[in-house]
Order: C-alpha cells, then sequence, then structure tokens
C-alpha cells in the first residue's frame, strides 16, 4: 500500500510589511519566510507595502518564492500626524482579525509588531484554535513610546503594556533582536526560558564592499566628499535632530556632505530644520532600490547608527547588518551597556558618542575623515563580522529549529 506523503507544518506569519516592501522589517521577514518555505507551508498575512512601486504586481500575487501571501486592505494616512497613523494601525489590526479565520489553521502563528496590535490578532487565533504562538519582536510597545515622551506611563498605557505582556506570557516562545530586549521582557514577567535571542542579518552575498567607482557617489556629487550617511526609516525613535546640528557645526568643511536616505514620519519636519538652517550639506533620498542597495550603503564614508537611552532595551537598529555588509563603520551614540554599544567597541567596527552630544559627534566625524588608515580597518573589521557573526544563515537556523521543535512537539502530543 502507497503511503501518502506527510503533510508540512504550516506557519502563519503576520506583519503588515512584506516583499516587495522596501522596509528593513519587510525585507527581513521576506527572506526568513522564503527560507523557511523550504522546510514548512508558509503563509504571510500582509498589508500594503510602503515602498515606491514600479506596478502593482503585489496586488494579485498571492505566492512568491514559496510562500502563499494572504494580502489585506486598509488605511494609508500620512506617518507624520499620530492620530492618522493610530488609525493606520487600528484599520490593518482589524483587516487582519477578519481576515485570519479564513485562512488554513497554521500549526503555529507568528506575530510581528507592525502594528503592535497585531499580538491580540494572533491570540484570539491561538485561543480559537489551539495554534501555538510565536512573538517576533522587533521592537517593544508600548515602551518605546514611554522612552520617546510620546506617552506617559499611566493609566491606559498601563493597562495596554499589562494586556500585551499577558499575550507574551502565553507565547510558547518569545524571539527578540537582543539580550537588551530580552532583559525587558523578563523584567515584565516572561520567563527567560521563553525567549530566544535571534539576531537580524544582511544578506553578505547581496550587499557586499563596493570599492572605487560607485554609482550612488557619482550621480549625486559625491565623489569627493566625506560623506555621512543615514539610511533607513526616518522615524521617531532616531533624533536626528542631533545629527543635522552636527551638519551645521561642520558646514564650514566643503568636504563633508550628509545624506539621509529614507522615509518616515519626521522626513518632513528634518527637511524643514535644514531648510531653516540653511544648509548646502545636507541631502535627501527616497529609498534605494534593492538592486542599488550595495551602491547606496557603500558610498558612505561613515554611517549613523542612533539609539539613545531606553530605547536599546526596546529595538536593535535593524540597519547595522547591512552597515556590516557593506563594509563600512559607523557612529553610534548607544549607551555603554548596551548590546550595540559593546558589538561597536568589542569588534571596533565604528565610534561611540554619548547620547546628545553634538559636539563629540562633530568631533569624530572630523577625526575619522582625517584618518583613513582608521576608517580602512573599521571597514575590514565590518565585513568580517558580517560574514561571521551576523549571517543570515545562522539566524535563519536558529528559527527554523524553534519552529521544528514546536510543530515536532505538537505532533508528539
Amino acid at each position: 500500500m502507497t503511503q501518502l506523503p506527510m503533510s508540512q507544518p504550516r506557519i502563519l506569519f503576520v506583519n503588515r510589511s512584506y516583499w516587495p516592501d522596501s522596509e528593513a522589517t519587510g525585507q527581513l521577514l521576506t527572506e526568513l519566510c522564503e527560507a523557511l518555505a523550504e522546510s514548512f507551508e508558509v503563509h504571510v498575512l500582509a498589508g500594503a507595502p510602503n515602498a515606491t512601486i514600479e506596478d502593482n504586481e503585489w496586488e494579485t500575487v498571492q505566492s512568491h518564492n514559496g510562500v502563499q501571501i494572504h494580502r489585506v486592505k486598509h488605511t494609508r494616512f500620512a506617518k507624520a500626524s499620530l492620530p492618522l497613523k493610530a488609525l493606520n494601525f487600528i484599520s490593518f489590526a482589524a483587516a487582519c482579525r477578519r481576515r485570519i479565520v479564513q485562512i488554513p489553521t497554521p500549526d503555529v502563528v507568528v506575530f510581528e509588531t507592525d502594528p503592535f496590535l497585531l499580538p491580540f490578532v494572533a491570540d484570539r487565533l491561538h485561543r480559537r484554535t489551539n495554534a501555538k504562538m510565536i512573538g517576533y519582536l522587533q521592537d517593544i510597545y508600548p515602551d518605546i513610546a514611554v522612552a520617546l515622551g510620546k506617552i506617559k506611563d499611566r493609566g491606559w498605557v498601563k493597562r495596554l503594556r499589562s494586556k500585551l505582556f499577558e499575550v507574551y506570557s502565553r507565547c510558547h516562545a518569545m524571539v527578540v533582536l537582543s539580550e537588551d530586549m530580552k532583559g525587558l521582557l523578563t523584567e515584565g514577567g516572561v520567563t527567560p526560558r521563553q525567549i530566544e535571542v535571534i539576531p537580524n542579518w544582511a544578506d553578505s552575498d547581496s550587499i557586499r564592499p563596493i570599492e572605487g567607482e560607485n554609482r550612488f557617489r557619482a550621480d549625486n556629487g559625491f565623489q569627493d566628499k566625506f560623506l555621512v550617511m543615514y539610511s533607513g526609516n526616518l522615524g521617531l525613535t532616531q533624533r536626528l535632530e542631533n545629527f543635522v546640528l552636527a551638519a551645521k557645526e561642520l558646514s564650514r568643511d566643503p568636504d563633508i556632505a550628509f545624506a539621509f536616505i529614507g522615509r518616515g514620519a519626521r522626513k518632513a519636519e528634518l527637511q524643514k530644520m535644514v531648510s531653516e538652517l540653511e544648509l548646502s550639506n545636507v541631502s535627501f533620498f527616497d529609498y534605494q532600490p534593492r538592486s542599488e542597495l550595495c551602491q547606496s550603503l557603500s558610498a558612505a564614508d561613515l554611517h549613523l547608527i542612533p539609539l539613545t537611552g531606553a530605547l536599546s532595551q526596546c529595538l536593535m537598529p535593524s540597519k547595522l547588518y547591512g552597515v556590516l555588509a557593506a563594509g563600512r563603520p559607523y557612529l553610534t551614540n548607544a549607551l555603554p551597556a548596551s548590546d550595540l554599544n559593546q558589538i561597536t567597541v568589542q569588534h571596533d567596527v565604528g565610534i561611540t558618542v554619548a547620547p546628545g552630544n553634538i559636539p563629540a559627534i562633530v568631533s569624530a566625524i572630523s577625526e575619522l575623515k582625517a584618518d583613513p588608515e582608521r576608517q580602512q580597518w573599521m571597514c575590514k573589521n565590518a565585513r568580517r563580522v558580517a560574514e561571521s557573526v551576523f549571517t543570515k544563515d545562522q539566524s535563519i537556523s536558529q528559527f527554523r529549529d524553534l519552529l521544528q521543535r514546536l510543530t515536532s512537539d505538537s505532533n508528539e502530543s
């Protein structure tokens, strides 16, 4: 009698951002899901991408590189308005809640935090179907909003945090990006054995150092400049105004230029600030296509990776890994006890300054510009760390092992 092949365990990821989005969380989730599709039946419940897209192919595609994609319609108001941004969150979460019951029941549901209301959507499915549940946190809410001073840690915020951490405690596993984030979860009552630290990554095959002629530098007039770059979300968490003020102090050096690449809630505000300060050494660009990331990331002589204060417990900047893969040094204002600061110092891949210290930022940039040998040393160290410490294969293997353990437990029970 011929045995039918056993079906693969079904995994459902829930996150707004997914292919073909240029946002880091969407790109990382896409790479993770496509790699896991070799071992599992992978589904993604996602929304409309924020990236600039030449056509609307994503609206009709239901399968891409082995992953089944389920799209929902939701509001897409400008991020600069917090009330409208909140409506976007609620709209997407509500659409997911309606759609998730129409998707084949998964063995494991994995929620991310874009938006932070998704734990409640996944928990409802878990309670209804008994699917196992994993929280995959790129950031931790509402702690991140409290750390930014956007909301007060009282009343409804405390109740929201309590409800979120109740969901986290019911999860079969919580995946975070750093030991700092793990510490915040354990402080909130999640048991350490539930928590897996799996760093993000950059694909070192597709992102690599490009020396010599560089299209981004040539196309934008940066050939003879010491280029300081911020590439990523121009949002609330980065406090990028400090770097604009540093650019003002450095404007008297005609050989130093700043480039801010990306979109986000604070882009217009930063552009206005640059205009009011009459800075000619600061330029803004949209997200670069993935095919051009090698060029844009390698164009920088120094990247900016801000991470201030309590934010280090709420997130780990995903841009770190692309910068390392491109073999470029960076400047960070992460606190000394943070993972990011320790990575920077331990591997000698960048410069650390105290948060909010604009004169220190100015001095660090000027000193590195004057020391090309030091710069080249850190470039080599950055690429080495990308190829040996924060690799795509290692992180995806950790995630695959976690899913296999959970689905194996399900089959045995």
